[in-house]
Order: C-alpha cells, then sequence, then structure tokens
C-alpha cells in the first residue's frame, strides 16, 4: 500500500532541499510509489506513467521555495501537482492521437495463454470504457482512492471536498461502473 503518511522530518528535509536538491531524496522515496500509482491509474501506459511521475518530482522540487506547510501538508500539494500534471497531459493528448508503444508489443512463450490474455484484455478495455463515461470528477477520485491508494481523509484534504462527500461520490461511482460493466441482457434473450 502506497505510503500517505508525512515523514517525521519532512519539513526539515523540504527545507534543506530549496538549498541542497539531494536532500529531496527522501521524500521522493517517500512519496514516488503512491505518486506513480495515481498517475499510472489515469493514463494509458506504463511508459507516459514514468514520464509524467518524473515531470510531478521535477516540479515540486523546483517550486519547493513556494511550498507552504502552514497551508496544507506536503503530500496534499505534491498531489495536487500531479493532478495538475495529469490535467495538463490528458489535455495535450486529447489534441493528438498517438498509437502507444504497449499496443505493439508481442507475446513472449512465458506469457499466459493468447485467451487468458484477450479475456483480461477485454475485461481492461471494458473498465477503461466504463471509467471515460465517468465526470472527470469521478474518475479523479478513483485514481486518488485506488491508484495512489489514498485514504478518504487525505483525499477530503486534497481535493477539499468533505471526507463524507468523497465517501459518498467514490460509492456512487463504483456503482455506476458496475452497472456500465454488467453484461446487457435483451428481452427476449435467454441469458
Amino acid at each position: 500500500m502506497p505510503t500517505t503518511a508525512a515523514l517525521s522530518n519532512e519539513n526539515a528535509l523540504l527545507a534543506r532541499a530549496i538549498d541542497e536538491p539531494s536532500a529531496f531524496g527522501a521524500v521522493y522515496d517517500h512519496y514516488f510509489k503512491g505518486v506513480y500509482h495515481y498517475v499510472r491509474y489515469r493514463v494509458d501506459s506504463d511508459a507516459t506513467a514514468d514520464d509524467l511521475t518524473a515531470k510531478v518530482f521535477v516540479k515540486a522540487l523546483s517550486k519547493l521555495g513556494s511550498f507552504r506547510p502552514e497551508r496544507a501538508p506536503f503530500g496534499v500539494w505534491l498531489y495536487a501537482i500531479a493532478r495538475n500534471t495529469i490535467t495538463d497531459h490528458l489535455r495535450a493528448a486529447s489534441r493528438r492521437q498517438t498509437l502507444s508503444l504497449d499496443a505493439l508489443r508481442t507475446q513472449s512463450s512465458d506469457d499466459p495463454q493468447p485467451e487468458q490474455v484477450a479475456l483480461r484484455s477485454a475485461d481492461h478495455e471494458a473498465l477503461l470504457t466504463a471509467m471515460s463515461q465517468l465526470k472527470r470528477r469521478d474518475r479523479d477520485l478513483l485514481a486518488l482512492k485506488f491508484g495512489a491508494g489514498l485514504t478518504n481523509r487525505r483525499i477530503a484534504e486534497l481535493t477539499g471536498l468533505s471526507e463524507s462527500n468523497v465517501g459518498v461520490i467514490l460509492f456512487r461511482a463504483i456503482r455506476r461502473l458496475r452497472e456500465q460493466m454488467r453484461p446487457a441482457t435483451h428481452p427476449g434473450s435467454s441469458a
């Protein structure tokens, strides 16, 4: 599970990292996994997630002088940078169509049987299609919850919503996903 709690000496490390970037290493190590999972949950390839996660940490380090711990915890500030980076990427990607290199990979003999790959791929594709039908806010909250592994409380801090509102939105979004992924039954068909 990704780490969501602050480091015990986080503010001291952040203050030191402004003049000595190597001090940022411990903070990076602490938050990397959660940020990466959050980003990966929102984008379509590992390579894109790698690039965007790197951008998030580069931006955080370069803007560290503007971080104010009295306004919000560093984790909230960092995930806000991640959200903005993802939004910028998705906005730019919607203007151009590309073919992911992941789509061009071939299966090796150690991989699962083609039937298993096809079923998983179909399930994954159905999930992505269902996710794309949700509102942007719902997709974002689902990514924070399941991609980054954040608690509802941390999501509330990050988004400015109440904790109970986060829970309700997540519950409803998951219900909509289930409904969209449920096989359609047609009247008169025997299913």
